[in-house]
């Protein structure tokens, strides 16, 4: 136990000695976690929208008003010629046009069906999808008002319609703010990305120095100096993620409904695994420039198949597949469900099993390519 004290003394020494590293592990995932916290939403607001109005109407202007007065649209162009909102969307000025039609007042009054055109950029489809359901909803709105108003001119609005009354109810995040689903995602990144660049140059910035050598000619055995070398990460990482919880909590107001001793064992669970992968690539690579890479092509993929921004549902098959073999993916849906849900072992588990299991098979191939590299 003395050889590994010293060792992960020798690592804390260095670590503090190197000027980059403790702003790298204390002062970056701070700053990552404000950015992405903001910067990482689905949130739709302020869509930019055009309108034509041929038909200058009360009823043309009520639709106009209606949505510049939404809290997801901003009226940016009231253009007299139709062609034009085309160019405005091409130009990105607009996301949405809408074109109401000559006579579109005359048209309702006459109990006909009046047609609204909507053009929207469809670059981002995700964005596409979201802002015309919100613009159909407004104009679904406005078209009942009118066929009230045409029922009452034709004397028929004491006859009774069949209904259908609608009551949403909203359950573990009343408010739909989506800071709320990614922030704690967010936790998740930083450990992935921090653990992993970190952990895959131990090794291999020991043999570029020449440094390696050194080491193997010691009394050490190859367990104490892998350990010796991954601990003081694990220790960094573990009050990096106190940090950033009581960041979440604090600042972005996330609310926790589960158990902390829970969000931290599962938390230490995922570090030991992104150590035991660092610790694999750091002994595949021959130089830091070959590890950076390798990570990089690790930790990519991981943040795209792990559900973090695309829904695993929406993936193709074979794809949702693959996402079984990804720690990142087990690690999310258990801080997701530690905060937001505040459930427990008893529905968690198998998340739990998958990323310990993970996370030894990770730690002991880690251990055994470095002792057959050496």
């Amino acid at each position: 136990m003395s050889r590994l004290a010293h060792v992960i003394r020798k690592e804390f020494i260095q670590i503090r000695r190197d000027s980059m590293m403790p702003r790298l592990i204390l002062i970056a995932p701070i700053l990552q976690l404000i950015l992405f916290g903001y910067a990482a939403t689905n949130d739709v607001r302020n869509v930019p929208v055009a309108v034509f109005d041929g038909d200058r109407s009360a009823d043309s202007r009520r639709i106009a008003q209606a949505i510049e007065s939404s809290y997801y649209f901003h009226l940016v162009a009231a253009e007299d010629d139709p062609r034009s909102l085309e160019d405005l969307i091409l130009r990105g000025r607009a996301q949405i046009g809408v074109h109401i039609p000559q006579d579109f007042h005359r048209t309702i009054m006459r109990g006909e069906t009046a047609q609204i055109g909507v053009l929207v950029d469809g670059s981002d489809s995700n964005t596409a999808g979201i802002v015309t359901a919100y613009l159909v909803g407004i104009l679904n709105s406005k078209a009942l008002e009118f066929q009230v108003r045409s029922a009452r001119s034709q004397g028929t609005f004491g006859q009774e319609f069949p209904q259908l009354i609608v009551e949403p109810r909203v359950w573990y995040n009343i408010d739909l703010r989506s800071v709320n689903y990614m922030v704690p995602g967010v936790i998740g990144l930083i450990l992935l990305v921090l653990t992993i660049s970190l952990a895959s140059l131990a090794i291999v910035r020991e043999r570029e120095r020449g440094t390696l050598e050194q080491l193997m000619v010691t009394p050490l055995r190859g367990r104490e100096l892998i350990f010796g070398k991954l601990i003081p990460f694990a220790i960094l990482a573990t009050f990096d993620v106190a940090l950033i919880f009581l960041i979440t909590i604090g600042w972005f107001k996330v609310p926790f409904r589960g158990s902390l001793a829970l969000l931290f064992a599962m938390a230490l669970m995922f570090l030991v695994g992104n150590l035991g992968m660092g610790l694999l690539v750091s002994a595949l690579s021959r130089t830091q420039q070959e590890a950076q890479i390798l990570a990089f092509l690790i930790i990519m993929p991981s943040v795209l198949l792990s559900g973090f921004m695309f829904p695993i549902q929406n993936m193709p098959e074979f794809i949702q597949t693959i996402t079984y073999l990804i720690p990142f993916r087990y690690f999310l849906e258990i801080v997701r469900g530690v905060f937001l849900k505040g459930v427990g072992v008893s529905v968690l588990w198998p998340q739990m099993a998958a990323l310990t299991g993970m996370a030894v098979a990770l730690i002991v191939t880690g251990i055994a390519s470095f002792r057959k590299h050496l």
